[in-house]
């Protein structure tokens, strides 16, 4: 299929992302830097990105290039999953955790898509399928490593709560831990309940687009959305629960302060927090209270 396109086209496109910019400025959201910044990351990493596939994805180039460009965003996807959890710091989970929880389910994915024959082991279709699963399990798992700090960090009342009436410390985070993986899941499980009513997938079109068979194009899109909903699950459970694991001291409590915050060279490595200073100096009045009124 060939595309006559030019960057005016490409130009057009950027209308929605300005009226975001200017929706965001209007109701004060916060995130015109970040949507400003996405675009302009996007924009150039795609035209890199598209330079080097164009020697990549040559029929006659070799397959050794791309399994190399797959390492490759193997490696660039657990870089970002470790720095969006460094707030955790010591924590976090581990770089070998989270290398496993990316490459596993990628490896089940090539293995089932290559090895059973849906498409044929070439570099224009390796680079493309590992994409697609990579694509899918980066910003959920990134969502879920978000979404366990905050729990892990908003409900310690309840946590200690918890702890205080007898509950070990992986029963006192469970109710944490499952929220994060419920919340970070439902959004690749409603993309996979309307898909074919509501969005027709880029994999099934694309395939339509070259000439395949409409029912050949249709069984290949189910298997890459299963593998995809499978992928996805497994790496932010494993995330999340190696997150809850580590959190947890070897005789049985939830580790505190659960994450640090960022501070300014040369400021102490773990300075105590204002909402934690509050809380201090509110006990220390409550205990100076009950002292004065003799315990009533």
């Amino acid at each position: 299929m060939d595309l006559d396109l030019t960057w005016v086209n490409v130009a057009a496109s950027l209308t929605l992302v300005a009226a975001v910019v200017v929706l965001s400025a209007w109701l004060r959201l916060g995130i015109t830097r970040g949507v400003v910044v996405a675009a302009a990351r996007a924009a150039v990493q795609l035209s890199a990105v598209g330079g080097v596939l164009i020697v990549v994805l040559r029929p006659e180039a070799a397959l050794v290039w791309s399994w190399l460009w797959v390492a490759a965003m193997v490696v660039l996807a657990t870089g970002v999953v470790r720095r969006r959890t460094r707030r955790l710091k010591p924590f976090q989970p581990s770089i070998g955790l989270i290398v496993a929880a990316v490459i596993v389910p990628l490896g089940v994915c090539l293995a089932v898509t290559f090895g059973l024959g849906v498409f044929a082991l070439t570099p224009t279709a390796l680079v493309p399928v590992a994409g697609i699963l990579l694509g899918n399990s980066l910003p959920t798992t990134i969502a879920a490593a978000a979404r366990i700090e905050e729990l892990l960090s908003d409900e310690r009342g309840q946590i200690d709560a918890m702890l205080a009436l007898g509950f070990d410390g992986s029963s006192a985070i469970r109710p944490q831990v499952r929220k994060a993986i419920r919340s970070a899941l439902v959004p690749q499980v409603e993309r996979t309940s309307v898909v074919g009513l509501v969005a027709l997938p880029g994999a099934m079109t694309g395939m339509i687009l070259a000439g395949a068979d409409a029912l050949d194009a249709v069984a290949a899109q189910m298997i890459v959305m299963f593998l995809i909903l499978g992928g996805v699950a497994f790496t932010v459970a494993v995330v999340v629960l190696g997150t809850a694991r580590r959190v947890m001291t070897p005789d049985g409590r939830v580790a505190r302060p659960l994450y640090t915050q960022a501070v300014p060279d040369g400021s102490p490595a773990n300075p105590p927090s204002r909402r934690a200073g509050l809380v201090r100096r509110w006990r220390l009045d409550v205990f100076a209270r009950a002292g004065r009124d003799g315990g009533r």
